[in-house]
């Protein structure tokens, strides 16, 4: 089993490479979709949630406001690290679940989005960082996800920064241009990445 850390900056297009390599056989271990899971109504984590930070992370019908967290956590750093500790071990346990359940021969990608924040580099075989210029990111949060450019900026403030996310990469995947130019380069990442297995 080959164990790869897959990570890049909010707007980088980390998720459109994770979905190529996924058609080319990887079996995604994606940290985001977990995180949603351990916080969905009726779980621990939700519960966890909302004694650390009130009711009113919840919409009406009891699932997490995110919105509303977000609008909490990223604008105070002490806020987000008391989220981040209810929510990472959580998505460690499960994560760690869907890992062993994966065929021995297997490239496993971990979709990790704070990978670089948390030092979580050594646990991989391999660190594959999906990078875009602050300009390019900026421009995808706007246009794709609606954000505010002071939105967009105060996200991206809240992670690392490019050169500490480059600095642990053993492999970078340019990703400032179109989705076009995108999938040759994530070819080439297979490719490398099988040839290690």
């Amino acid at each position: 089993m080959l164990k790869i850390g897959l990570t890049g900056g909010i707007g980088a297009g980390k998720s459109e490479v994770s979905r190529l390599l996924a058609a080319h056989g990887a079996v995604i271990v994606d940290s985001d979709v977990i995180a949603r899971e351990v916080v969905a109504p009726g779980t621990d984590g939700l519960k966890a949630v909302v004694a650390e930070f009130g009711p009113e992370v919840l919409t009406a019908e009891g699932a997490l406001d995110r919105p509303a967290l977000g609008a909490i956590v990223f604008a105070d750093p002490a806020r987000l690290q008391a989220l981040n500790a209810i929510v990472h071990p959580l998505v460690r346990a499960r994560s760690a679940e869907l890992e062993a359940a994966a065929a021995p021969d297997a490239i496993v990608v971990h979709d990790v989005p704070l990978l670089a924040e948390n030092g979580l580099g050594p646990l991989y075989d391999l660190v594959v960082v999906v990078d875009a210029t602050d300009e390019a990111r900026i421009d995808r949060l706007v246009r794709l996800r609606g954000m505010t450019e002071d939105e967009a900026r105060a996200r991206m403030a809240a992670q690392a920064s490019r050169a500490d996310r480059l600095a642990i990469a053993d492999l970078v995947i340019d990703n400032s241009g179109s989705l076009a130019e995108l999938a040759p380069r994530v070819d080439e990442v297979w490719e490398r990445l099988t040839a290690r297995r």
